[in-house]
């Protein structure tokens, strides 16, 4: 198991980079970079400024219009624009400039907001770590006993009339619940008995502790249901299909034959059994909640967190914030993945990643 883990954390180094690598290479393709959209910007103030000027001149001269911003930028301030964002050099100059600052997880500095990455990090993830861990509470409390009473009810009424909710569950992504919940519940096109966006009301700071709880919960309340709601199929089904196994098992069929009543049956000797790849895929289910749904609802209620920070990085071309959420996203995913193997060994030694080869 030791063999494994090191094999696993070694691996991680060269993902990292090509990851990198090759987010590099496409964002240097793509057009509309942080220089095009600070020279755009100087050309547009400078045009207007001249502008004025022009009109007042223009009964004296029929030049008008050869004012320097209609000709654009000069050389050298096109030039001090890249060396202000580091573009004075080469690609793979910049690229290795940031592994080297990658090695002690020093992310540069934000083109648009002044600030270093890791700063912004920080300051974001409070909000993305607390949606995270209260959609993950939420999914579990409704999937785990929902799992449990439709394995009990297999082939039963209960069971089929809520396997349409599990279908459009897990058809239907958290961002287009989200859309509809604003629709009706937000002021779209029905109710509005809750707050559009944010996370909390400008008043905050002045409201009483209770006061504050209730605030936060009630902006909260609408981008946890579009989570819940896009989130809670899988774990259901997998909770179901787990506890069906161990229900057709052995010490089961002996259990029940000792006398012992369902409900000892299914509390007392199967949940423990069947709860074990439910846990062990925590990990695994922490990692599309953060990292995919959360995003999406992010952006669409502006809770501002790292999936906003990161949305915004790529609209305004903002490449060290875009680099340094994406090497904290995939980071984050793969000690993930790996805490997720780790416990399915431990909760089941018939498991061997070693002996299968695994990388």
């Amino acid at each position: 198991m030791g063999t494994y883990i090191l094999k696993r954390l070694l691996l991680i180094i060269p993902t990292l980079f090509f990851i990198l690598l090759i987010n590099f290479v496409v964002v240097q393709l793509a057009p509309g970079g942080p220089v095009e959209q600070a020279v755009q910007q100087a050309e547009s103030f400078q045009g207007m400024g001249n502008a004025a000027m022009g009109a007042e001149v223009a009964s004296n001269s029929n030049q008008a219009s050869q004012y320097q911003g209609a000709r654009g930028l000069s050389d050298e301030m096109v030039e001090k624009i890249k060396a202000q964002y580091g573009f004075d050099k080469s690609a793979p100059e910049r690229f290795w400039m940031m592994l080297k600052g990658y090695l002690h997880f020093d992310f540069g500095t934000s083109f648009f907001k002044d600030k270093p990455v890791t700063q912004l990090l920080w300051e974001k993830m409070p909000v993305t770590v607390s949606l995270g861990l209260w959609s993950t509470l939420l999914i579990y409390l409704v999937s785990i006993p929902l799992g449990i009473k439709k394995a009990k009810q297999h082939g039963m009424i209960f069971d089929k009339s809520t396997s349409l909710l599990l279908a459009v569950g897990y058809a239907v992504p958290s961002f287009v619940f989200a859309v509809l919940l604003i629709v009706f519940f937000a002021g779209g096109s029905y109710f509005q008995w809750f707050p559009l966006q944010g996370l909390v009301s400008d008043d905050f700071h002045s409201l009483s502790l209770f006061g504050k709880i209730k605030d936060y919960f009630w902006h909260m309340t609408l981008p946890l249901i579009a989570i819940v709601l896009g989130g809670f199929a899988g774990l259901t089904y997998l909770t179901k299909y787990s506890f069906m196994e161990e229900l057709n098992k052995q010490y089961v069929i002996a259990a029940r034959a000792k006398g012992l009543n369902e409900n000892r049956v299914l509390y007392g000797h199967v949940f423990r059994n069947a709860m074990l790849i439910v846990i062990a895929g925590l990990p695994e289910a922490l990692v599309g909640i953060f990292f995919v749904g959360n995003l999406f609802i992010e952006i669409i209620f502006n809770l501002d967190g790292l999936g906003l920070l990161g949305f915004e990085a790529i609209t305004q071309r903002d490449y060290p914030v875009i680099f340094g959420t994406l090497f904290l996203f995939t980071l984050l995913g793969l000690v993930l993945r790996l805490i997720s193997d780790v416990l399915y060994q431990i909760i089941d030694p018939r498991i061997n990643f070693e002996s299968r080869g695994a990388k």
